[in-house]
């Protein structure tokens, strides 16, 4: 492979792992009320139970 193709790939390589590196350091915790956890909580059994009978 030509010097260039290398360097394409490699600016696509940094520019792919520097967005997810961005991404990671600007991710927050949503601040859930403890209704809204409950609610949460609720609805994942449904689903599971949900998935459960289809299995």
């Amino acid at each position: 492979m030509p010097w260039y193709a290398w360097l394409i790939l490699l600016v696509a390589i940094g520019s792919i792992v520097g967005g997810l590196m961005v991404l990671k350091q600007s991710a927050q915790k949503l601040p859930l009320t403890d209704e809204q956890l409950k609610k949460v909580h609720e609805r994942n059994a449904e689903m599971d139970a949900k998935d459960a009978r289809n299995r």
